[in-house]
């Protein structure tokens, strides 16, 4: 019984896998190599770095803008959506491809398992710090975005992302 719920389990994820290549191929390769290359960032060999943008907006995500201008404003908003992201736009829709995010979970959870101890390996590796760090930062950044955007709005910026 094991091995047709595997074996099902495999098809499964298979086919999710090429649904979600219907997405764009250079963000479903991406994925992948990031699910793949997972057990290498948890040995501490290959670390995210931090881009210095987001770094900037850890030492003070309310900094006043380095320009008060529209022109300014949109640039500063553009650096955080090149490592952001999107920001989230009035009137968009979600579009979730469930069978993509359920493939990439089992995709993940077959990869991790391949390393013992892996909470532990990653807390000694430094891996587990680094994520933190870098989470810290995502979420400076998208704090930075957000006083960004107030100021531009206040300013009667027309910001459309």
């Amino acid at each position: 019984m094991k091995l047709y719920a595997m074996a099902a389990l495999l098809f499964w994820s298979t086919s999710a896998l090429a649904q979600e290549a219907e997405k764009p191929k250079d963000e479903t390769f991406k994925k992948a190599g990031n699910i793949a290359s997972q057990p290498v960032r948890d040995i501490g060999l290959d670390k995210d770095e931090i881009p210095p943008v987001l770094v900037k907006a850890v030492e003070n995500p309310y900094a006043p803008p380095p320009s008060r201008s529209c022109k300014g404003l949109k640039a500063s908003l553009g650096e955080l959506n090149a490592v952001l992201g999107e920001d989230f736009t009035v009137g968009a829709k979600a579009n979730e491809n469930r069978a993509g995010k359920i493939a990439e979970a089992v995709g993940k959870t077959i990869v991790n398992s391949l390393i013992p101890f892996r909470g532990l390996v990653r807390e000694i590796s430094g891996a587990a710090p680094q994520e933190r760090r870098l989470q810290a930062a995502i979420t400076a950044g998208i704090a930075r975005r957000g006083y960004l955007r107030g100021v531009a709005t206040s300013k009667g910026c027309k910001i459309t992302s």
